[in-house]
């Protein structure tokens, strides 16, 4: 993905993200994508982000694709502070400082990071792909509890 549509893909996700963020009443994917066509974005950049998205939600990486997690502090590579600027790894720091994110979620989001761009990801990027990745976890986490409910499975509910 070139530098030029990764940063609209990244922005049509923020802008995407904003719009679930203040509940705005957009009632369908459709009516999404005519407001992002109305305001400058390419048919082809929507479709990207949207495929983007979809990839991040529905197929989080392996645990087996995961660096082992780390306890105390984390060093990063020379390809992430490459890739990452100053201020995206203080981000991130300072999220699992505050417990925020664990290890386990932190390297997702790097990962997701590496994958994403060659180069230069910067705070408000990684903020992006840090919300979408927190907003997946809490999705799928809520699916086992959605399932036991629809289903009536009270014993499955409560352990």
């Amino acid at each position: 993905m070139g530098d030029r549509l990764r940063e609209r893909v990244l922005a049509i996700v923020s802008l995407i993200a904003q719009y679930f963020l203040e509940d705005r009443d957009l009632t369908s994917e459709s009516d999404l994508v005519e407001e992002l066509l109305s305001v400058g974005f390419e048919f082809d950049e929507i479709d990207a982000a949207f495929n983007w998205m979809e990839n991040q939600a529905l197929h989080p990486p392996a645990q087996t694709e995961l660096l082992s997690p780390l306890t105390n502090y984390r060093i990063f590579t020379a390809e992430e502070k490459r890739v990452l600027d100053v201020d995206a790894r203080g981000f991130l720091t300072r999220l699992r400082d505050m417990g925020i994110l664990s290890d386990e979620v932190q390297e997702e989001i790097i990962l997701k990071a590496l994958q994403l761009a060659d180069e230069d990801i910067s705070l408000k990027e990684i903020k992006t792909i840090t919300v979408l990745t927190l907003f997946a976890r809490a999705q799928n986490d809520w699916c086992r509890e959605f399932d036991c409910l629809l289903e009536d499975d009270w014993s499955r509910l409560l352990n």
